[in-house]
């Protein structure tokens, strides 16, 4: 048997997700910049794709931005933002739980001579709004943070956040990193006070190398691609119509489709998980263990049991996790929200992310399980050796 517990690093596209790309690269395949009728049939694929992203954001459709996935949206927001307000302000602030994909865009800015802000977070990986109380000031032009994190599933308060950050001066940049909020939850941004926020494809079932950045109308940014001027010139390049077209086709299956019974079955897989897990023992849950987290992401140490020889025994077995975030698993060091966190130095190395999707089913969790009791003993046996 397999289990693919992977998904936040990466999921399966949905056959009517390949189903579309194939026909806009086969079929539809014309420029959309294109006069002729290829051309147009490729720019309609991107005007009902838009359509439908904008529909499940309750915004505009001029606010939806392509990109090639959360990684360029996330650097768009955050350089080009910064960029566009400096004349106000030279101050960011941002949480010290981020992906590496806001972070390093962040320490490019301290190169640039910005002054850059990091919150701190409690246990459970909650952002201090005291501290980011303390941290606005006069020069603030831009404050990020992300929807769930990315290693432990934490949910963030983000429309408190953009309170904040709004009743403080409604000119700041509040940018949100909702890659992995976006498919499971209803996001309004108007409604949270966000004005940049970066979304991914392939984590929502759709293709690798698409996604978006939701700009509101009049925040204030500069491109980054310069070039033909396609995409009103905030994105130069001709777009990938195949990866926009399975993109919104992803985004049509989630939000159209019994959602929320969706997200109440990986809830439910997520609780009873997390319970045989510790059923285990030498298993400490990393983040919240209840519906405070996101319905996907379950991080657990195991004592005794170093993460990459655990990762690697499951996956001789058939069952597929991460040692963290797939972005950075294959880097040497230790995680920055694991230490953020406070996780004892005994259980930092000992790291295993579960990540789930509509379609997991409880009989890959069981099996995951029943291999976990297989195989703890021994591991921890042969460390102790």
């Amino acid at each position: 048997m397999e289990a693919y517990l992977d998904n936040a690093a990466t999921t399966r596209c949905a056959d009517e997700v390949v189903d579309i790309v194939v026909k806009a690269m086969q079929s539809d395949y014309g420029n959309p910049s294109s006069k002729h009728m290829k051309g147009v049939e490729a720019e309609n694929y991107i005007k009902e794709a838009t359509k439908i992203i904008a529909k499940t954001l309750k915004c505009q459709e001029k606010e939806i931005l392509y990109t090639s996935g959360g990684t360029e949206s996330n650097n768009m927001a955050i350089i080009g933002a910064a960029i566009a307000n400096k004349r106000s302000g030279n101050h960011v602030i941002v949480s010290s739980v981020e992906h590496s994909s806001v972070k390093e865009p962040f320490r490019y800015l301290e190169e640039l001579g910005y002054r850059v802000t990091y919150l701190p977070v409690d246990e459970k990986g909650v952002v201090s709004l005291e501290a980011l109380k303390e941290a606005l000031d006069n020069e603030t032009i831009l404050v990020s943070v992300m929807y769930v994190n990315n290693e432990i599933g934490t949910v963030q308060p983000i429309e408190e956040i953009g309170k904040i950050v709004k009743e403080f001066n409604q000119s700041v940049v509040y940018h949100v990193d909702a890659i992995q909020g976006y498919g499971k939850f209803k996001i309004n941004p108007k409604k949270l006070n966000i004005d940049l926020m970066s979304v991914s494809g392939h984590k929502i079932h759709g293709p690798k190398g698409s996604g978006f950045l939701y700009i509101k109308d009049k925040t204030k940014i500069k491109p980054l691609i310069l070039g033909g001027g396609q995409q009103k010139a905030m994105r130069s390049g001709t777009e990938n119509v195949p990866g926009i077209a399975g993109l919104a086709k992803a985004a049509e299956l989630i939000y159209n489709s019994d959602f929320e019974s969706k997200i109440e079955k990986m809830y439910g897989l997520r609780e009873t998980f997390v319970a045989k897990l510790k059923e285990l023992g030498g298993v400490t849950i990393n983040g919240y263990e209840g519906r405070e987290a996101a319905p996907h992401v379950v991080s657990a140490s195991f004592e005794g049991v170093r993460s990459e020889v655990l990762l690697h025994a499951l996956e001789d077995k058939g069952v597929y996790v991460s040692s963290g975030s797939a972005c950075s698993s294959n880097k040497p060091g230790l995680s920055s929200t694991l230490v953020a966190i406070g996780l004892d130095n005994s259980l930092l190395d000992s790291v295993i992310r579960f990540s789930f999707c509509f379609n997991t089913t409880v009989e890959e969790l069981d099996y995951a399980v029943d291999v976990l009791r297989e195989l703890l003993p021994v591991l921890r046996k042969f460390t102790r050796h």
